[in-house]
């Protein structure tokens, strides 16, 4: 099929480098314009245009798809498709109805539960045991577009936002393209999507990071894994501020942010979390017992 993909993050690269690979022809990638970033403010362009620079394909970075000149030149492509994968512009209705079939777009959730921006991060915060990948063909709305396909997976007890991102960017790559081979044939069919179990996945704020410690061991759990590795859910120790990135059960109890043990074992409102992975400001992250070897945490400190 002739395509353009349209993509910005790391969660995209896999759908566009297998597309490739199944001898799609992919006439143009669309993708988020370049920015200064990091502590030097050099220049970074996304991964997706990374990528397909790698793969030789045209790469267009406009700052909007609202004027008509972008709108034109999104036509003179002539797709069959648009693959859209965390592309972070609005598609307006000259945009979505340009590709003879649709665009169709990878959703890291079962729709409609978790609409929105960080669909990922909000499953594991809100403590869901289940997630997956919707692939939906787009309408104007906020992910409201009808179900092409859509498959199930669980999400462990102790796994990150971080480990479901890479296995849902694998699974949405694969189910794009079952998606696009059903729709070639004429035999996809699309399911509207219910009212019912309707839930949006804001973008995650730096003012919901810190762990409040006062809340049950599940919650905090939840919590950190949710947003590791990135923002990262935080606490600190002597004003030295530590990022929590991976955490399992604790055993004990105790007043809430107080050490149980020297082994990283902190008490919650009720139960306790035990950190096993954590990261120092400025520093690369480490296992608990890295930090601990140098920063013994004992018995009875408290943390904030």
């Amino acid at each position: 099929m002739r395509l353009i993909f349209m993509g910005t993050p790391d969660f995209a690269v896999p759908t566009l480098v297998e597309l490739a690979a199944r001898g799609h022809e992919i006439a143009a990638v669309y993708t988020r314009a370049p920015k200064p970033a990091g502590r030097g403010m050099d220049v970074q362009h996304t991964p997706v245009e990374q990528e397909a620079r790698r793969l030789a394909l045209a790469v267009h970075t406009p700052r909007s798809l609202k004027d008509e000149e972008a709108q034109a030149a999104f036509r003179t492509h002539n797709a069959d498709a648009a693959v859209v994968v965390a592309y972070g512009l609005i598609l307006p209705k000259s945009v979505l109805e340009a590709p003879r079939l649709g665009c169709f777009n990878i959703h890291a959730s079962l729709l409609p539960r978790w609409r929105g921006a960080a669909p990922i991060n909000r499953a594991i915060m809100a403590g869901d045991t289940e997630s997956g990948i919707t692939i939906m063909k787009m309408d104007e709305g906020l992910d409201t577009g009808a179900i092409a396909m859509a498959e199930r997976m669980p999400i462990g007890a102790d796994i990150t936002a971080g480990d479901l991102h890479d296995v849902l960017s694998r699974l949405g790559a694969d189910l794009m393209l079952r998606a696009l081979a059903a729709a070639e044939r004429g035999s996809l069919t699309l399911t509207l999507q219910p009212d019912k179990g309707v839930t949006y996945a804001e973008k995650i704020s730096k003012n919901e990071t810190r762990i409040d410690w006062s809340k049950p061991w599940k919650q905090v759990h939840d919590h950190i894994r949710g947003l590791s590795p990135f923002p990262g859910a935080w606490f600190e120790i002597d004003g030295a501020r530590i990022k929590a990135l991976r955490s399992t059960k604790g055993e004990g109890s105790g007043a809430a942010g107080t050490a149980l043990d020297d082994k990283f074992t902190i008490a919650c409102g009720t139960g306790a979390v035990r950190l096993t992975q954590v990261q120092r400001a400025g520093k690369e992250p480490m296992s608990a017992d890295e930090l601990l070897r140098g920063t013994p945490v004992k018995s009875g400190v408290r943390v904030a």
